[in-house]
């Protein structure tokens, strides 16, 4: 029973270290992945994307600065490369189309464009061009933006499942390796090996010595 146990500890062990190798490799690629695709795409940050510059700004549009909220992270002038960076970049995103729309979100925004710039939800009242409303100009760059900051949002949420596979990874192969050395130590191998470590052995007794009396 002793050597099928020893054999399952091997094997679990080889399984676990396996299996880290694995979720590192890929932790590693998909890490390397989000990073070399957000590269290509060569994005920096303005001038304004920083917690302080961006907060006066939407101040000054004359949004409520108490309801929204602020990236932490400053990516101004700096390549928007990782997923950190990127998801601070959408958060910055989104300022700037608030700032553009008034405040309005595109749920808020009406659908059609009319002369005064307002917009209206009744196609009767909206700017014709060949007897069809014409919609808000303002909602299509609402979509825009969501479209290019949920994009980046994603890569965001790649970046930290890669991370926490590189994590998990990590866990496995120390947790293997461990799990062998006992296994190849022969703690398994006894009852008083696998806990002797942690009791207190009693002292050996003093050898007796029988006195040998001469005939």
């Amino acid at each position: 029973m002793r050597k099928v146990l020893e054999i399952g500890g091997c094997i679990a062990a080889v399984v676990l270290i396996a299996f880290g190798v694995g979720a590192l490799v890929t932790g590693f690629n998909a890490r390397s992945t989000v990073h070399d695709t957000l590269a290509q795409e060569n994005i920096v940050g303005t001038p304004d994307m920083t917690p302080a510059a961006i907060r006066a700004e939407a101040k000054e549009a004359g949004l409520d600065v108490s309801k929204l909220s602020f990236p932490t992270l400053s990516v101004a002038g700096k390549d928007i490369n990782t997923g950190e960076r990127a998801h601070a970049f959408a958060g910055y995103m989104r300022i700037h189309t608030l700032e553009a729309t008034g405040g309005q979100t595109y749920a808020e925004m009406p659908r059609y464009a009319t002369a005064d710039g307002k917009g209206t939800n009744d196609p009767a009242l909206a700017v014709q061009v060949n007897g069809q409303p014409q919609s808000n100009s303002a909602r299509e760059i609402w979509v825009t933006e969501t479209a290019l900051a949920t994009a980046l949002q994603s890569s965001y949420m790649a970046d930290q499942l890669s991370l926490f596979g590189i994590v998990t990874g990590v866990a496995l192969l120390l947790s293997g390796i461990g799990f062998g050395i006992l296994v190849l130590a022969g703690v398994l191998r006894s009852r008083e090996e696998a806990f002797g470590v942690f009791a207190r052995r009693a002292p050996k007794a003093p050898a007796s010595h029988t006195p040998v009396v001469a005939s």
